[in-house]
């Protein structure tokens, strides 16, 4: 009921409200959490007791960590976090696509900045919640005049209060920002990331992960595949929002500027999630992100090559409840299939 009142106010209203009540310990709609064998699984060292995360941009500045936790989450991930506060583009820039589940964003990177996110990094682990896991997204600055030094400095910054740190460089929403993702650029990037960690002890070890887009074309894919194999890169992530707009959508918002997300992206995330299993040979771990909201889904997502997933719009219509329904379908389907681990499953139908 409540989760349908919050659908009444502006989009960007309803989810400050949201951020404001758990942070004062409002409870939405939480049933006991299930956990379950068949759905642990240790990826660079890290136990993840479920396979299902939060994705970048619900808790952008890192103030709802347990919180979310405690819906049954196997991990969240806070950010986009950019090195200098940032304001983002003008409003109105979210819009709920009702009639097709899905939203569009163009809120670009809108956060309170690394010193602000550090803060509360530290807050959550001095208050001993370290037992959820935790990745932190990052970007650059809108006005920055080196985009590859501003991931540098979120990296050196964060990065000892994240389990993972993952590149966002596929938002829409940010200009020239996609532009890193580019043969050349990218592995540019890369090179000075891994120098970075190589440089710094407590990033040695670090696992960081690529937040690529669905709108790369299968030359683009390759090459980052490519890419990827040869610099021993930890994790991709597919995929971000899309700008590409499904003939299947009927809300009269659909023309709306950003990126969308949500259920209509479904098949295609799956498609390039498939695409690029296939293309690292299975041996690079993938997160697939885009439209799921079912139990069902999240197989399909992990049968393509998903050793991890992650889901954000779906919360916005179906409420947090979502996370444990999940996870009790998943588990069903697992070892109705005759699979004792989701380890087993990941590329099953590649």
């Amino acid at each position: 009921m409540f989760i349908n009142l919050l659908r009444l106010l502006p989009p960007e209203t309803a989810h400050e409200i949201t951020i404001k009540l758990l942070k004062s310990n409002f409870t939405f709609q939480k049933n006991k959490i299930e956990k379950f064998k068949s759905l642990k699984q240790t990826i660079f060292g890290i136990d993840f007791f479920n396979p299902i995360g939060l994705a970048a941009g619900f808790d952008k500045n890192a103030e709802v960590i347990k919180p979310m936790l405690s819906y049954g989450f196997g991990f969240i991930e806070v950010g986009t976090v950019t090195p200098k506060p940032q304001k983002g583009n003008p409003k109105p820039r979210v819009f709920r696509l009702l009639e097709d589940e899905a939203v569009i964003n163009h809120l670009g990177f809108n956060n309170k900045g690394s010193e602000k996110i550090l803060t509360n990094l530290k807050s959550f682990y001095n208050s001993k919640n370290d037992n959820g896991v935790v990745g932190i997204n990052i970007g650059k600055n809108k006005s920055t005049h080196n985009d590859i030094d501003d991931y540098l400095y979120c990296i050196e910054k964060l990065g000892s209060f994240g389990n993972y740190i993952t590149i966002n460089i596929s938002s829409p929403n940010t200009p020239g920002l996609r532009d890193l993702q580019l043969r050349g650029r990218i592995e540019t990037l890369i090179k000075k990331i891994q120098t970075k960690q190589f440089e710094i002890e407590y990033l040695n070890n670090k696992p960081i992960f690529i937040k690529i887009s669905p709108d790369l074309d299968d030359e683009q894919l390759r090459d980052i595949a490519l890419m990827a194999l040869a610099n021993n890169v930890n994790g991709l992530i597919i995929s971000n929002s899309t700008i590409k707009r499904p003939k299947t959508l009927i809300s009269s918002l659909k023309n709306e500027v950003g990126g969308l997300s949500g259920k209509p992206i479904f098949i295609d995330s799956t498609i390039i999630l498939k695409k690029m299993y296939s293309l690292t040979n299975g041996q690079i771990p993938l997160i697939g992100v885009g439209g799921i909201t079912s139990g069902h889904e999240c197989y399909e997502k992990i049968k393509a090559g998903a050793t991890l997933v992650q889901l954000y719009t779906a919360l916005v219509y179906h409420g947090p409840k979502i996370i444990n329904n999940i996870i009790k379908e998943l588990n069903g389907l697992i070892l109705t299939d005759g699979f004792k681990n989701i380890s087993e499953v990941i590329g099953k139908s590649s």
